[in-house]
């Protein structure tokens, strides 16, 4: 039986707290390779961790539901804690410490961003006249690369006019349906703003690119259609698995970020699946890394 020590990192990429904890993990194993495995490490972008606290939350019981952090460390599948858990754990029991400014952390979780292939665009959301918060995407532009394209150059704007004269620009466009248990959805960016307009950068649609992406959770981005092959401007965000979605909408992309934002949205009062009051789109673009 292996008596070497597994180390598990699960945190929040952006959070110093993880890359202390992956530093440690990954120091105590070159300096101790005969005494541990590799450790795992899993970084994770906020929604993500959201999910997955919660799940360990309902997993582990107990006092993990006061849990706090942004980071769980876990020793042979036991949960040790937070970074200052583990840093004194390995302090203690192996005399290790590791220590470097914050900037260090920084490049880390730059550098982690960086190595996706994937273009990261943001909302600034805007709820009955009071600032909400920011909505941070992820595009699967390896997977929907021309659904990704204009997804984000309707958030630059980069395309100018459409074909109808209006600008190509999510900037100023409604969420204009919220489904309960569903999804909210906008991008209508026609100057009515009813929730039946917009058009995509490529002309008035743009055919269906794949369903490759399922929409197996909470925060998937994909395309509002009339029918097949009909995608535009508009785009919906689930708010729980609809698997039935995923032979008739494209997935293309997650949000990330934006946990408490999402849920305001979900939360806003409507009649007839329609927002009582504005909850607008009053920035957007792409993320600089």
């Amino acid at each position: 039986m292996d008596s070497k020590v597994h180390i598990e990192i699960v945190g929040l990429i952006k959070d110093r707290s993880f890359h202390v904890a992956k530093s440690i993990a990954e120091g105590l194993k070159q300096k101790f390779p005969e005494a541990f495995l590799d450790p795992k490490i899993r970084p994770l972008l906020e929604f993500d961790w959201h999910t997955y606290l919660c799940n360990k939350k309902r997993e582990l019981r107990g006092e993990v539901w006061q849990y706090s952090s942004s980071l769980m460390c876990f020793l042979n599948g036991l949960l040790l804690g937070s970074e200052k858990d583990f840093a004194s754990w390995a302090k203690n029991q192996w005399g290790f410490t590791f220590t470097r400014p914050q900037a260090f952390y920084m490049a880390l979780t730059r550098g982690l961003l960086h190595q996706t292939p994937h273009q990261f665009v943001f909302m600034d959301i805007e709820i009955a006249g009071e600032a909400a918060g920011r909505l941070l995407f992820e595009l699967f532009s390896d997977v929907c690369p021309k659904t990704s394209k204009n997804f984000e150059a309707l958030c630059t704007g980069e395309k100018g006019l459409s074909q109808s004269g209006f600008p190509l620009c999510y900037k100023g466009s409604l969420f204009h349906r919220i489904v309960p248990n569903g999804w909210v959805q906008g991008g209508d960016i026609s100057p009515e703003r009813k929730g039946n307009g917009g058009e995509s950068i490529y002309g008035p649609t743009f055919e269906d690119e794949s369903f490759a992406v399922s929409h197996s959770k909470r925060g998937t981005l994909g395309m509002a259609n009339k029918g097949p092959h009909s995608n535009g401007s508009q785009f919906y965000i689930t708010l729980q698995p609809t698997l039935w979605m995923d032979r008739t909408y494209v997935a293309f992309g997650q949000v990330v970020e934006g946990v408490n934002v999402l849920k305001r949205l979900e939360e806003a009062q409507t009649c007839n699946e329609r927002p009582k009051y504005e909850c607008k789109v009053t920035d957007c673009g792409v993320l600089k890394l």
